[in-house]
């Protein structure tokens, strides 16, 4: 069917907007969620139209996802963020070809989703009860350190000898950071540590549902190689990670409202 598909996904953190058209994908755009997320989606929204050849009268479908997915007054349909990001990573990975176990580490939660051989979600398993193991602990554990979160990942890789961070609790490792600090302990070794406890827990989620390879990394987190490396360790695998992995999830909501631009609320 002809004209643009959009898919929005909302998340804590972050907003992400991606365009689709039968030609593929023609823009996208990210920017904080901020405290009014419709406003936030609207902005995107039509910043990633103004790039596109069209415009809203040329849309058919919007489908939104994530935590704000039904605060978007001009959506069309709503889908999980489980089945968006299925349906992303299957679309963005197919190069690769099939993916089997998707790990995803947003800003307040971290999932872990298990596809079958026809990319069909077969289990998954969420950690959003706790911020430890998720990019929120990491960017908790930068301002501690007084640290640019961008920074950290490749501080991490530099680091020779890491410390164990063992408290599972977030509020609890930042007094187990601040002591290790009073201990004279390099920084470098201390943020490896604490990629090792952040991958530690998603591994934790992986075994949950049951590791398969491939298996793709995706959400902000992903864009964090310390991390990368970490989880990799962890699972004893190699990880797939897309151009833009923050938006898988959008772009699985973009190509669902283009398979079914009637897609229910």
């Amino acid at each position: 069917m002809p004209g643009l598909f959009a898919g929005i996904d909302i998340g804590s953190t972050t907003t992400k907007v991606v365009v689709v058209s039968d030609a593929g994908v023609c823009g996208r755009a990210i920017g904080p969620t901020g405290a009014n997320c419709r406003a936030t989606a609207r902005t995107l929204y039509d910043e990633v139209l103004s790039t596109c050849e069209g415009g809203e009268d040329d849309v058919v479908s919007v489908v939104t996802t994530g935590y704000g997915r039904r605060l978007v007054d001009f959506r069309t349909g709503i889908v999980s963020e489980i089945t968006a990001n299925a349906r992303g990573a299957g679309f963005l990975a197919a190069a690769s070809g099939p993916v089997r176990t998707i790990v995803d580490v947003g800003g307040q939660d971290s999932k872990a989703i298990s596809l079958d051989d026809d990319g069909r979600i077969t289990d998954f398993a969420m950690n959003d009860k706790c911020a430890a193991g998720t990019g929120r602990f990491l960017e908790v554990m930068a301002r501690l350190l007084e640290l640019d979160l961008d920074a950290i990942g490749e501080m991490a890789l530099r680091a020779e000898t890491p410390r164990t961070i063992t408290s599972l609790c977030a509020v609890f490792a930042e007094s187990e950071v601040i002591g290790l600090l009073s201990e004279g302990v390099p920084v470098p070794e201390i943020v490896a540590g604490i990629h090792i406890s952040v991958a530690a827990r998603v591994g934790a989620l992986v075994r949950r549902i049951g590791l398969r390879t491939p298996v793709l990394f995706d959400g902000g987190a992903a864009l964090n190689p310390g991390l990368r490396k970490a989880i990799e360790r962890n699972l004893d695998v190699h990880l797939l990670v897309p151009d833009h992995p923050q938006f898988v999830p959008a772009t699985g909501a973009a190509l669902l409202a283009a398979h079914n631009p009637k897609t229910p609320d």
